[in-house]
């Protein structure tokens, strides 16, 4: 047993803290999952960016989803202050127990010292920054460099480190698309004449990240999904709305024999979720939709380079990474070989290696 393990039966509420991107807040969704698994009591509350809420939004084991806009910096000094003092307030008056703290952002300390919950969980990375050490109670080590584990069980320390040692089956990411975002994607498809359950079932790819060097070239992309739709499988694209996004959807598309059916820029988080669930395969780069496929336990097929598929690759689902084996020096976490905002383990890796990956996960 952990020696310093609370008694959750003295916990009422209990907040947790995810200030990251979209997919860094899918990865935390075990978190919720796990505390109300052994405390079925407990209110459970959440704070995230705004734009990221729909990660965890209609997410059972959530009782309130709390949110910072980071549009409040642009809105004046007066206007940023009165959002932030209205949130403040909003979370005072939950007047929790717990408070749970998923990453080295600095509000977690001072949302510690001015909530004052009695216990107070967060990650140790500087032993000699001593304000940060004194705001909490309870601190999990963080990962050394050339992690080895996957930050959805480095999310889950915060838990062990006072005595909640999650079950395997509690540990599954958890999206909820909702009815909205279901009745919107079908009657999308049925534009298309896709329809749930017919035929082999299509294949969803999403080839693009708000990081382009961790993209895969337009033009082998194009040769994948002319070799799926060439073996009877139909393709949905999707992509973020971003121009650079959309440019390269538009060199795909410009590039392919058969034009795939395009929702790229069309879908909101929740949509894409809908996409992705209903599909027979996913295919993508390490980026947020790859961890929303995995999320609603779509086969995924993962294409990985300068970052690490150990720490980020597809979660609790049945999936096979793509890697290249001709760079060693993979995965670097850089932007870019040297910088350059081009990934050679990326831009070498040949269309027939990804291709046996999807047909060693489609169904007959």
């Amino acid at each position: 047993m952990t020696p310093d393990a609370i008694d959750l039966a003295q916990v009422k509420r209990a907040l947790v803290v995810k200030l990251r991107h979209h997919g860094d807040v899918l990865l935390a969704s075990p978190v919720f999952n796990v505390l109300k698994a052994r405390a079925p009591d407990i209110e459970i509350d959440a704070l995230v960016y705004a734009d990221t809420q729909e990660m965890l939004s209609l997410h059972p084991a959530i009782a309130q989803l709390h949110t910072i806009d980071r549009t409040w910096k642009q809105a004046g000094l007066i206007a940023q202050a009165s959002a932030e003092w209205t949130l403040w307030q909003r979370l005072k008056a939950r007047r929790y127990d717990l408070l749970i703290h998923l990453t080295e952002h600095r509000r977690g300390m001072w949302l510690a010292k001015t909530l004052k919950p009695r216990v107070r969980v967060a990650p140790q990375f500087r032993n000699d920054d001593a304000l940060w050490n004194e705001s909490f109670t309870h601190f999990y080590k963080l990962p050394a460099r050339g992690n080895s584990r996957h930050t959805v069980e480095c999310n889950l320390d915060a838990l062990r480190r006072i005595g909640i040692h999650p079950a395997e089956d509690e540990k599954a990411l958890l999206l909820i698309d909702g009815a909205e975002a279901a009745t919107r994607v079908t009657a999308l498809l049925a534009q298309h004449d896709v329809a749930a359950g017919d035929g082999p079932g299509f294949i969803h790819i999403h080839p693009t990240s708000r990081w382009l060097f961790k993209t895969w070239p337009a033009e082998r992309m194009a040769q994948l999904i002319d070799a799926l739709q060439a073996g009877g499988r139909r393709v949905v694209l999707s992509a973020g709305p971003a121009e650079k996004e959309m440019a390269m959807i538009a060199r795909i598309l410009s590039l392919c024999a058969t034009p795939p059916i395009s929702l790229a820029g069309r879908l909101n988080l929740k949509e894409m979720a809908s996409v992705a669930r209903r599909a027979a395969l996913f295919v993508g780069v390490d980026s947020a939709p790859m961890h929303i496929a995995a999320s609603q336990g779509t086969p995924t097929v993962a294409l990985f380079g300068p970052s690490g598929e150990i720490e980020w690759g597809p979660w609790k689902t049945v999936h096979r990474i793509v890697t290249s084996d001709a760079h060693p020096c993979r995965p670097c976490g850089q932007d870019g070989c040297g910088g350059s905002k081009v990934s050679e383990c990326l831009t070498t890796l040949p269309v027939a290696r990804v291709l046996e990956a999807t047909r060693a996960l489609l169904p007959a």
